[in-house]
């Protein structure tokens, strides 16, 4: 792409030499500044479309795993996928993803673990389904370990209702309680254990990017608004040492107009590109005097 962009430049670079060193009458002339814009017009398009920036327009979903504690030493479960199903088209995997054999009981008292963070389509998630494999027991607290089998009507996965729309430039953080008191089951007196998941969505929660930085002097309230086209996303001010934070916005490249509630001082502005799930951190804002 660079190396059309580069071509169409030389040419009317060119034409514009040859067009200071010729006589030519107006109708040439015309013609000449004709294609001149139309050269401009192209090296721009061409650097427009030439980089992909670090945001994209997709949602991106997280997805995390947590537990209340249940009445063993070690609940482990082997988990193989995160699928996510659109309304009603087939089922996505989710790119992102860590598979491996977790212990529920490490995921207690507010802790929890990603188990995907991948970009999906926008629309609306009706379901979520976790894929589970053969390495799932349970360590109870005399320290005996019993494999956990599971039902042959939840060997197909873990399917858990969702039905949230989902829109670009936001990221959606899922969290899923997998119940462990409550599925893992005794086989009467067989001594046996059941694995029958208990899994339900504690929270889905949109979100974005974050940002952050320092307007000098700090002496001087400055308001700082994030300007996407025509529209004000947010706005707030400088604290007393001059910093400001902007906390879950939309993916995307923002001008960010820096206002100071003084008569001495200029304006300012900047270019800040926001990453879902990442604080940008705003180089220092110095203020001119008018």
């Amino acid at each position: 792409m660079f190396g059309k962009c580069s071509s169409f430049y030389k040419i009317g670079f060119s034409i514009t030499l040859k067009t200071n060193r010729m006589k030519l009458n107006l109708n040439k002339l015309l013609a000449v500044a004709g294609f001149a814009v139309l050269t401009l017009f192209a090296v721009s398009s061409c650097q427009k479309n030439s980089g992909s920036g670090s945001t994209s327009s997709k949602p991106r979903l997280q997805v995390s795993l947590t537990d209340a504690p249940a009445d063993a030493k070690e609940v482990w479960v082997d988990i193989k996928e995160v699928r996510i199903k659109m309304g009603d088209t087939s089922e996505i995997t989710l790119s992102g993803a860590h598979p491996g054999v977790y212990n529920l009981l490490d995921l207690t008292n507010g802790k929890d673990t990603i188990l995907a963070d991948a970009e999906i389509p926008a629309g609306s998630i009706s379901q979520i389904r976790l894929i589970l494999g053969d390495n799932n027991y349970i360590i109870t607290n005399s320290g005996e370990k019993f494999s956990l089998k599971t039902p042959s009507a939840q060997q197909s996965g873990l399917k858990v209702q969702i039905h949230q729309d989902v829109t670009g430039g936001v990221l959606y953080r899922i969290k899923l309680d997998f119940d462990a008191g409550k599925s893992v089951v005794k086989a009467g007196n067989s001594g046996n254990y059941i694995l029958k998941p208990v899994l339900r969505v504690i929270s889905f929660v949109p979100s974005g990017g974050n940002v952050k930085g320092v307007v000098a002097p700090d002496s001087v309230q400055t308001f700082v608004y994030a300007i996407n086209g025509p529209d004000t996303v947010a706005t707030t001010a400088t604290d007393t040492t001059g910093k400001y934070w902007f906390g879950d916005i939309a993916g995307g490249t923002y001008t960010f107009s820096y206002v100071p509630n003084d008569t001495i001082h200029k304006d300012a502005s900047r270019s800040v590109t926001v990453i879902l799930g990442q604080t940008t951190v705003v180089d220092t804002v110095k203020l001119e005097k008018k």
